[in-house]
């Protein structure tokens, strides 16, 4: 995650910007007596200064995980609208300054031949800054469009990735890990069914030798899986599913406490051991493959941010482990291998996290990915490498918040594990 100095200098920037809009805002609506008057600056700025400190809310304290998810597809679409007005102003702006030093006229003259024409007809200053306005709606409408037919939540894509693990002992080369991510089952309906058994039969007919469920299970509680129970009842692998917890999963953002957090967690427990998946919390495995062993190794939730919990305990996952030439590590929250691992556990070869979505917002392509995302979490989706060792980040099968996925699809990873040195990833953040 960035400091909070660079998220302080990306508000003043924001902040710069809003009143440059405000400049262009005056000049499309000059004729309506409203821009003028002092109430609308007033609202503009509690507008504009309450986005952004509602955005540092976000990042840096513990909220609602529904206001959460809404407030941040809000700001990002109504700074997504800023940006399309913006290149309306500055056409108009340097269409002004060249008529101004080309023009031998006087600034008063052409401001009042300007006026002139604005009085015959619309002004093309006038032309421009409506336009821009009008291009506003674009992004409002997209993505309001994607709420009503829920754009791009089952689109599964498969990702194929080697992995190199130099130290990867011979029987396991060649072996085929399958990965998802953050299903958020309380997202989905009785009529998602048919859609999410299509994703889950994706991963299936790639005949993953082992996979790795990497948290998020549920939104809030327990029970928000008993619509969609059964699409994941069959996810099994030759050597084994094994999964972690995500920050989701604990029910903290419903604020359970006592006997209902306490029911809420075996809940959670009792699902993972319904399903046949191996629950890694603080522990690690054992993985043999005729003779020659692995290490498997899961950590409940830790996050950077502050309002994510940090129950993660490395210090018990690495326990006894120090013997096997690979330790793959199941972590949620990506921020953990910056912050912890890559710091304090250089024994660690490869972690495979989720949590972020790529926020269900972006571009993402072979070569080049962006999403808002980024301005929280330094790696968000795919292969990063420091030094030796590798974090691989699935943007997730499911969805929250935001009712649609832009750009960025959910995924379903399949890791094919080579024991030799491969080239460095390339870089995605």
């Amino acid at each position: 995650m960035h400091s909070p100095l660079f998220l302080l200098f990306i508000a003043a920037i924001l902040l710069l910007i809003d009143a440059y809009l405000l400049h262009g805002l005056r000049a499309a609506l000059a004729k309506k007596a409203i821009i003028h008057k002092r109430r609308f600056n007033i609202l503009y700025w509690i507008f504009c200064v309450g986005m952004i400190t509602g955005l540092l809310c976000c990042v840096y304290f513990k909220l609602n995980v529904g206001f959460r998810a809404a407030f941040m597809m809000f700001f990002f679409v109504s700074q997504v609208a800023k940006l399309c007005f913006l290149p309306f102003m500055i056409i108009d702006d340097i269409r002004r300054l060249i008529i101004r030093l080309t023009s031998k006229k006087s600034k008063a003259k052409i401001a009042a031949e300007e006026n002139r024409e604005g009085n015959l007809n619309i002004s093309r200053s006038e032309f421009l800054m409506k336009a821009g306005i009008a291009a506003t709606a674009i992004p409002v409408i997209g993505l309001g469009a994607g709420v009503v037919s829920r754009i791009g939540l089952f689109d599964y894509h498969l990702k194929h990735v080697d992995l190199y693990l130099p130290n990867l002992p011979k029987k396991f080369d060649g072996l085929r890990l399958g990965q998802i991510s953050d299903i958020h089952s309380g997202s989905f309906n009785k009529r998602d069914r048919i859609a999410i058994k299509g994703g889950v039969d994706m991963l299936l007919k790639e005949k993953p030798d082992l996979i790795f469920f990497t948290g998020d299970l549920v939104n809030d509680e327990a029970s928000d899986i008993q619509s969609v129970y059964d699409c994941f009842s069959n996810i099994t692998a030759p050597l084994g599913v094994f999964s972690s917890l995500g920050n989701h999963d604990y029910g903290d953002y419903h604020h359970l406490t006592g006997l209902p957090r306490q029911k809420n967690r075996e809940d959670i427990l009792r699902i993972h051991k319904n399903y046949g998946w191996d629950l890694l919390l603080n522990e690690n495995r054992r993985l043999k493959v005729d003779g020659e062993e692995i290490g498997i190794l899961g950590v409940e939730n830790w996050g950077k941010l502050s309002r994510f919990p940090k129950y993660g305990r490395m210090d018990l996952a690495v326990k006894n482990t120090d013997d096997l030439p690979v330790k793959l590590l199941l972590s949620h929250d990506p921020s953990h291998w910056r912050a912890e691992v890559v710091n304090k556990y250089p024994q660690i070869d490869a972690v495979f996290a989720g949590h972020t979505h790529g926020m269900q917002f972006g571009v993402q392509t072979e070569r080049f990915q962006w999403s808002p995302i980024e301005y929280l979490y330094q790696e968000w989706a795919g292969l990063y490498r420091e030094a030796h060792q590798q974090l691989y980040v699935n943007v997730g099968f499911g969805y929250i918040g935001y009712p649609g996925r832009i750009g960025i699809l959910p995924e379903i990873t399949i890791f094919t594990l080579k024991s030799a040195t491969g080239p460095s990833p390339k870089k995605q953040a």
